[in-house]
């Protein structure tokens, strides 16, 4: 979502510092939140999924088909964390609200955006959207602890985790070739990546008054969260995560080099990502010099 939301700002149809009312009048704080602020995860909304009762409605159903009105709703209930751009803190409410500042932008729906301007052009031809839980086969099947028993997990309804039309699945070799497509900036002009890899975001997060530390954490140099993808010595990456589900993607322009793994969790599995570990004891061997090991 945020290459292509560059893509739309490259062709003019929208400007990174637009406000989220020319589109969506009705968003939260929709007149001092920018498209920019989005993307770079700097709006200040809060992040909908540790709430404890979105937490407790999802795990007593976790076939729920949420709406991005229920999602956002929830974020918005609360107060800003900060003011919108002066700190960083994730939040999966801005990829929703990107996604439909996208549809209203591109003037078509969220998962055609997406196949014309992303998997299309990569040559993503194992890479699908699903409006359902289905999972085309073979399918990797998940298994979960988070609700107190261990269980399957792989049709869990995965509505919440970002915008309708963005919720993808995918194969391990189309998983490595979005990796270079990313990381390359193929996708992009020059001077879009480069906004991509830092829209502003380093030096933000950190001693925000208000802010909890795990949620407004200091954007460095080396590490620091992107317009829509993490930069981290030197890689480009997304590690997602859901319902035992575990990836990561990440490309190291130096070495031409693109790392993909997918897991799901054992019984006695650790609480971390564990794609990312695997992805980072990869990455000691093959490019020892960039460290791929999350922040501790």
């Amino acid at each position: 979502m945020g290459i292509a939301m560059l893509q739309l700002v490259e062709q003019g149809k929208a400007g990174l510092d637009d406000p989220v009312s020319r589109w969506l009048p009705d968003a939260p704080h929709a007149d001092r939140i920018t498209l920019r602020m989005l993307g770079a995860s700097t709006s200040g909304l809060r992040d909908y999924v540790p709430d404890p009762k979105f937490l407790a409605a999802l795990y007593a159903d976790p076939f729920r088909q949420w709406t991005p009105a229920e999602l956002v709703g929830i974020s918005a209930a609360h107060p800003l964390w900060y003011e919108p751009g002066t700190s960083w803190s994730y939040s999966h409410a801005n990829f929703v609200l990107l996604g439909q500042a996208l549809e209203k932008i591109a003037g078509m729906p969220l998962a055609q955006v997406m196949e014309q301007q992303i998997t299309g052009p990569a040559g993503l031809a194992n890479t699908l959207n699903s409006f359902t839980p289905q999972i085309e086969e073979p399918v990797l099947h998940s298994f979960d602890a988070e609700r107190g028993r261990y269980e399957e997990s792989t049709f869990w309804n995965p509505s919440w985790t970002t915008a309708p039309g963005a919720v993808l699945t995918t194969h391990i070799c189309d998983l490595a070739r979005s990796a270079e497509a990313v990381g390359t900036g193929e996708l992009l002009s020059p001077q879009s990546f480069k906004v991509q890899l830092d829209p502003g975001t380093v030096g933000l997060g950190g001693n925000t008054p208000g802010c909890p530390p795990r949620d407004c954490f200091r954007q460095l140099p080396a590490e620091h969260f992107g317009y829509g993808v993490i930069v981290q010595n030197g890689w480009i990456q997304s590690n997602p995560s859901f319902a035992g589900y575990a990836a990561i993607q990440a490309y190291l322009p130096s070495k031409h080099l693109a790392i993909a793994v997918s897991t799901t969790v054992g019984p006695k599995a650790p609480g971390d990502n564990t794609a990312q570990t695997i992805a980072a004891r990869i990455a000691e061997l093959l490019a020892p010099a960039n460290s791929l090991a999350g922040r501790k």
